[in-house]
Order: C-alpha cells, then structure tokens, then sequence
C-alpha cells in the first residue's frame, strides 16, 4: 500500500518493496515532485502493478561510461579475443558521446541520432558493428535489470549514401586478373625477396586468407595428398612478432580441407628444405614452432610485413590498383570461376559459411570471364538462333 505525504509544496509517493533478495533488508521505493496528489497516485498505481507482475525495474544511476567496461569485461569470457578488440574500438564511438551520462537517460530518438551522425562518417559493414555493439551492451543492460528500455529497439538502419561508379571501381581493382598475377609472380621471381615467391604464389593459388596463411604449420599439409587443413588463423594487433597468436580461424566454415595445385606443393618442399638450414643456422635463437613461413628466430611474419613487401613488388609492376594481401583471396576466386569450377566447389574451398558471400564476388569477375560466359551461351543456342533468323 502506498503513502502520500505533501512536501516544500509537492507530493511524494512510498512503496513497501518487500524484502531485498541480497540484503534480506526491506526496502521502500519513493518519488518526489509531483505537483498533484492523483498525479503521485497514478504514478505509485503503475508501480505497484509492476511489483505485483514481478516486471519493475529499479533504474541504476551507473554511467554508460561506467557500464561499458563492465560489460566488456563480461564479453571477454565469451568471445575470441579479435572480437573483443573490435567492440571495443566499436564502443567507443557510443562512449564519445554518452561516457557521462546515466545508462537510463539514453532514449531511441538518441540512440537514432547518433547512429545517423556516424553513417556519415564510416562505411556500412563499420555502421553495423556499433549497431551490433550497442545492442548487446543494452541488452545486457537490461538482463542485469538496471534499464526498463532498450534505446536500441526499432532502429532505422539510415540509408547509405554511395558513389556507385566508385565504387565499382573498388570492387574490380581490388584483385589481380591472370596476365597480372603473371607479370607480379614473375617479378616475385625475379627482384622478390627470399620467401617472396612462395609466399605470394600460396596465397594466389589457395585462396587462404593472409592470417590463415602465415599461420600454417607442416603438420597442416599433407605432401603426399597435396591437402592443406585450415584449422586456424595469426591475431596480432600490435605487429609485434613475438606477441601474436593463433586463434580459431573467422567462422566455422572456415575451417576445411582443399587440396593445393602439386606446382606450389613443389615449391613449399623446396622452401621448407631451405628453411632447414636457417634452423640449423640459428639453432642457438630458434624457436620450432613448425611454421612454415617463419624468420630466423621462428616467428611467423606479422601482416605488416607482408604488406611491405608486396608494395615494393607492385611499386616494380607499376600498377594503379589497390592491392592488399587479401586481394589474392579475390584473385583466387576469380581464377576458379574462369576454370568453371562449380559456385559451391569455390564456396567450401575459400570457406565461405554463406554463399551469398561468394555470389556477391562472383558478379564481379573479370572482363574474360564475362565474354567467355557470352560466346559459351551464344554457341550453346546457335543452331536456335539460326533457325530463328
């Protein structure tokens, strides 16, 4: 039952709450500054009911700079420490602008604006990871009872405002077509540094992603079978060899078996071979993890330093495009498609989970595969179109 009291010329609601669970304290809920007596009535009613259905929600005064390491520290048990990193820089962008204000404050039409204002500002997949951030930190917000509201409730993803001429432009420059993946290997082969050419040649002829290929071991190829088992991939952040590490590779689709064309099998022989007397050489310093493509002291090479020397080889090719270590990915893909290797071959060996991910890359092959589809569908209907002339 609840009391009413007039105070310095406002009224005051007090709810017994029962006893605190925790505490075993009973506890009262009160509130001022209703200018009305059926105004504090009405409010203390709602309450009441809300006691009653077990739905009521004692809002925390916490900060959502207060919250958010919080809930962090909760996500870290839970995920791969690479998504961790990645919501946390994601939180950031949230905690910009609410680090000082209390979790309860923070409504929809906030929460709308916000994510508005930073369409602006970065690309749509960047967009959706402070959305997905955002939600799980309201969510747990409200597991934990110290929100009655979700803000994150009924977004409106705003729409994306794009250069499509640009961006198409992106989307065919970011791989290396067949007579350009020859001039590069054979530059690799060339002025490449050591390890240059079997390096780039795995990375061209796989398909794998740059960490799940400098992560690999000898014990993942099986140098009879020519099968390569992808089981994990290289996290390292900082680009400091000695502080990576090896985690599960990006979804469970990613993890597959494929087998490796027998002329880079020859090669990763011949570099392994090699390899044996750079162990031998620093045999005091080396440590054997069963890298395959490791330095001196037996450490993979960071991303970074791929990425270094794949520039000095493309500022020697003279090329406009943008190329990065994953561009090879694409460039795999666009080769299988020229070979007419069947969609869903070219799925399970890139280790696509969804194929629209592979479709998306399909739509963008190249010019040859494009007029080879032409002139196979022209000679397939023919004698039709004969006929019919």
């Amino acid at each position: 039952m609840a009391h009413f009291r007039e105070k310095n010329g406002s009224w005051e609601y007090i709810i017994s709450a029962g006893k605190d669970p925790v505490t075993k304290k009973y506890t009262k809920i009160r509130k001022s500054g209703f200018r009305t007596k059926t105004a504090a009535k009405n409010e203390a009613r709602r309450i009441e009911e809300e006691l009653k259905q077990g739905t009521y929600v004692k809002e925390s005064k916490t900060t959502f700079g207060e919250f958010v390491p919080q809930w962090l520290s909760h996500y870290e048990k839970r995920a791969k420490i690479s998504s961790v990193r990645a919501r946390r820089i994601a939180a950031k962008r949230l905690l910009d602008e609410w680090e000082h204000y209390p979790l309860s404050s923070i409504t929809m039409a906030m929460y709308q604006q916000r994510l508005d204002d930073l369409s602006l500002q970065f690309s749509e997949n960047y967009l959706d990871s402070i959305h997905s951030t955002g939600r799980m930190i309201f969510n747990h917000a409200m597991k934990l009872k110290m929100i009655k509201f979700n803000p994150t409730e009924h977004f409106e993803k705003p729409r994306m405002v794009k250069d499509e001429v640009n961006e198409e432009i992106v989307e065919m420059e970011s791989f290396l077509d067949r007579e350009e993946l020859m001039r590069f290997l054979l530059l690799a082969k060339e002025h490449g540094l050591l390890g240059d050419l079997v390096l780039f040649t795995t990375l061209a002829y796989s398909g794998l992603r740059i960490g799940e290929l400098i992560s690999l071991k000898e014990s993942d190829i099986d140098m009879n079978t020519n099968e390569v088992n992808v089981t994990k991939t290289y996290y390292n952040p900082t680009n400091n060899k000695k502080e990576f590490k090896l985690l599960t590779p990006k979804t469970k689709g990613s993890v597959r078996k494929f087998e490796l064309d027998p002329f880079v099998i020859s090669l990763l022989k011949e570099h392994i071979k090699q390899h044996k007397e750079v162990k031998m050489k620093n045999r005091k310093i080396y440590k054997d993890h069963g890298f395959i493509f490791a330095d001196e002291q037996g450490y993979p090479p960071t991303v970074k330093k791929v990425s270094i020397r794949l520039q000095r080889l493309l500022k020697m090719m003279e090329t406009d495009k943008h190329i990065t270590p994953h561009s090879f990915r694409h460039t795999n893909i666009s080769l299988l498609i020229e070979a007419n290797v069947p969609i869903g071959e070219i799925q399970r060996r890139v280790g696509h989970t969804d194929i629209t991910t592979t479709m998306n890359i399909y739509t963008h092959m190249t010019k040859n595969t494009k007029s080879q589809a032409t002139q196979l569908f022209s000679s397939h209907l023919s004698a039709l179109s004969e006929k019919l002339q």
